[in-house]
């Protein structure tokens, strides 16, 4: 028994600091609702060491076991209607409203939408990949992007080694300059928040092909705006999913970055992928290439087509090629659904 009792004061020490950062952010949203703008509190490397000393992972695995646990009967509407109360679902655009239809969690957060819930914007060049909150957005500058203002994170360590063939070979020019295929262009992102409530599957923002994968198992951390605000490079330390490829102006890419309590994340056309694992190892990534002999132009998606799915609320990195009149339609902290407009030319 003596053996476990290190183990046990890391958990505790992590949980009881997990509790004492959300009195802090409780004290900060007090004070943003009386309109005073709190700047951002980056956590030191202590306080990170910490946060990662909670099990988030085997909780996360934990908790996507018991999602797949069938309900009585009985017990599925009051369980389905406390979630719906607690996170504002609504069920109004779900395909199946009856909740008795649903046997387990799992089916609930991966729930269909009505076909017209959500109509697909045909006049813009971009549109929202799904639902959720926007909470950063903008031009790439110095290899830095911002996963909320203020707070920023390395290119190169979120999207991992260049070694896609398609992006420029110079060794004395940049990452950032690397990606951009086209003279003249620029590369932009967009960070998209998904609660809890939100609709969980993800679907293609524009006509683009898909030409790699790249996994990388990481850590499980919270990404709700509070946390992001507190630790940079918190996309880089999760475990995420790398999609890239290229679209009408050039470099193309998505990623879909896990976060505690998700079971999953999953990509349609791709069975092979096997997201938190037990068998994970620290700073690795896993690379599948979508071009062969065969098929030289990848995974064709459309847009607003299906592309996966999570178990729970998480968030969707944009980071692509334009010219630099594009244009985003959006304002940072605003709610958006899936299929509206982001951005044109």
């Amino acid at each position: 028994m003596v053996r476990w009792r290190p183990l046990y004061v890391l958990v505790a020490s992590g949980g009881g600091y997990t509790g004492y950062r959300q009195y802090e952010k409780y004290k900060d949203q007090q004070l943003e609702r009386q309109g005073i703008e709190v700047p951002p509190k980056l956590a030191k490397p202590l306080e990170v060491a910490l946060y990662k000393s909670v099990p988030t992972r085997l909780l996360s695995r934990a908790w996507g076991r018991l999602n797949q646990v069938e309900l009585p009967t009985w017990l599925r509407k009051p369980v389905y209607s406390l979630y719906i109360w607690t996170f504002g679902v609504n069920m109004k655009e779900a395909a199946v409203e009856d909740l008795h239809q649903y046997r387990n969690l799992s089916e609930f957060f991966r729930r269909k939408l009505k076909p017209q819930a959500r109509p697909v914007c045909d006049s813009h060049c971009m549109i929202s990949p799904s639902d959720g909150k926007i909470l950063h957005f903008g031009r790439i500058k110095n290899c830095e992007v911002e996963q909320v203002k203020g707070v920023t994170y390395s290119l190169e360590s979120f999207l991992g080694p260049r070694t896609w063939t398609d992006c420029k070979s110079s060794l004395s020019s940049s990452f950032q300059e690397q990606l951009v295929r086209k003279k003249g262009n620029e590369l932009y992102h967009c960070v998209i928040y998904l609660a809890p409530g939100d609709y969980h599957c993800f679907h293609s923002p524009t006509d683009w092909s898909v030409h790699h994968r790249r996994h990388f198992p990481g850590s499980l951390m919270s990404v709700n705006p509070g946390i992001a605000r507190w630790i940079k490079e918190l996309f880089c330390y999760n475990e995420r999913v790398v999609l890239t490829g290229g679209w009408q102006h050039g470099f193309f890419s998505l990623t879909a970055v896990g976060a505690t309590n998700v079971g999953s994340i999953r990509i349609y056309f791709d069975r092979d992928l096997q997201t938190n694992s037990p068998r994970y190892s620290k700073g690795s990534h896993n690379d599948v290439s979508y071009i062969s002999g065969r098929n030289q132009d990848g995974i064709a998606l459309r847009k607003g087509e299906q592309l996966g799915e999570f178990n729970l609320g998480s968030t969707i990195v944009l980071i692509f090629e334009a010219p630099k009149d594009f244009c985003f339609n959006l304002k940072t902290g605003q709610k958006i659904h899936f299929g509206e407009a982001m951005g044109s030319l």
